[in-house]
């Protein structure tokens, strides 16, 4: 299913003025200092009156059926109000892990209740080392004998670890890197919360001490799984980034028209003249890279994933060059703890290195171009 451009502007106007009644700054700071680190029932609101986590989840497990390019209007919406909610570790990490090992039954059993948002969930990969790579991955997986597995190891960087129904987490098996699903309350599995620089962005270490699991697609399939939900993960949060860059965008270009040095405002100083042209160059950049990267995915093209990869690059370069640019626009004030700025300077830098950091992306696109 394909919305128009219309249906477009009808989502992205109705995603925004939810956000703004329900995730406003002070919303946003009194969630970085709780636990769980969103609100219950704004999430339920979201799922119930919007329906936002079916959104891109086939209608046959009960979603809408819509794909990333819908997906993406949402959450540069997020981006843009720092939105403090499960989203992208359950419809952009977990979901498309689920529907990525092509296990129908898992995914009849799994998906219906994600997509009514009445369960949250997260992939759980990367380790002490932070790497994205399933071939890194060192956690364990073994049968129990009884026809079930048991995980050992530890996972760090667990996006909404702490809090999540349901966890995916990829072990190795005699047959190589594997998906497996591990249930909240299950034996032997704790979670704890890390400090981590993005304080809107909840992350977890988990240790699993011979957790009950089971078995998602097929042994040794997780490099596969990855390769596609790193492609679609990262058009999600490039387009997230886009949405925090435009916001970054807009505050500066607002603070300048109305900050006023020597009796003139600041904007028509010619230094930030070219920082505010500089940041529009970058943002546009942004949003058009992320937007044809999804248009691609929702059209099944061969070239989806040079483009997520390009989208993925582009998004975090632009997102930390505005979100840098604006505390230099708004000078001393920019600086401060009062002052979101810092907000979106740390988003975009754990943005940035959410899936291994520059190097590692620059390597994939690489890898996706065939080089």
């Amino acid at each position: 299913m394909t919305a128009d451009e219309s249906e477009l502007r009808e989502l992205r106007a109705a995603v925004s003025e939810f956000l703004e009644a329900k995730s406003p700054e002070d919303a946003v700071r009194k969630l970085m200092e709780s636990e769980p680190r969103f609100d219950p029932a704004v999430w339920s609101q979201a799922a119930d009156q919007l329906r936002l986590p079916g959104l891109a989840i086939p209608e046959e497990y009960g979603g809408d059926g819509f794909g990333l390019v819908e997906l993406g209007v949402v959450l540069e919406e997020m981006g843009r109000a720092l939105f403090c909610a499960p989203f992208f570790a359950t419809v952009l990490l977990a979901a498309q892990a689920l529907l990525a090992s092509g296990d129908g039954d898992a995914c009849a059993r799994l998906l219906p209740g994600i997509a009514s948002g009445r369960t949250t969930a997260t992939l759980a990969v990367a380790e002490d080392h932070g790497s994205w790579d399933p071939a890194m991955v060192s956690a364990r997986a073994v049968p129990d004998g009884d026809g079930g597995w048991t995980v050992r190891g530890r996972k760090c960087f667990v996006i909404d670890g702490t809090t999540a129904d349901l966890i995916l987490v990829i072990a190795r098996t005699v047959a190589g890197p594997t998906l497996f699903a591990v249930d909240r309350d299950a034996p032997g599995l704790a979670a704890e919360p890390m400090q981590t620089l993005d304080a809107t962005r909840a992350m977890a270490r988990m240790t699993f001490d011979a957790v009950p699991a089971t078995l998602v697609g097929t042994q040794g399939a997780g490099g596969r799984i990855m390769a596609k939900v790193l492609d679609v993960a990262s058009v999600g949060l490039a387009a997230e980034q886009a949405g925090g860059a435009r916001r970054c965008l807009e505050t500066s270009a607002d603070y300048a028209r109305v900050r006023h040095q020597f009796g003139r405002p600041i904007g028509s100083f010619q230094a930030v003249k070219h920082k505010c042209a500089d940041m529009l160059v970058q943002v546009e950049l942004a949003e058009a890279a992320s937007r044809e990267a999804a248009r691609l995915a929702d059209e099944h093209s061969p070239d989806f994933p040079v483009a997520a990869a390009v989208a993925h690059a582009c998004c975090s370069r632009a997102y930390m060059s505005a979100a840098m640019e604006t505390i230099q626009v708004h000078g001393g004030i920019g600086f401060t703890w009062e002052h979101p700025a810092h907000l979106y300077f740390r988003r975009a830098k754990s943005s940035q290195l959410l899936f291994g950091g520059p190097a590692v992306y620059h390597e994939r696109l690489l890898d996706r171009l065939g080089i």
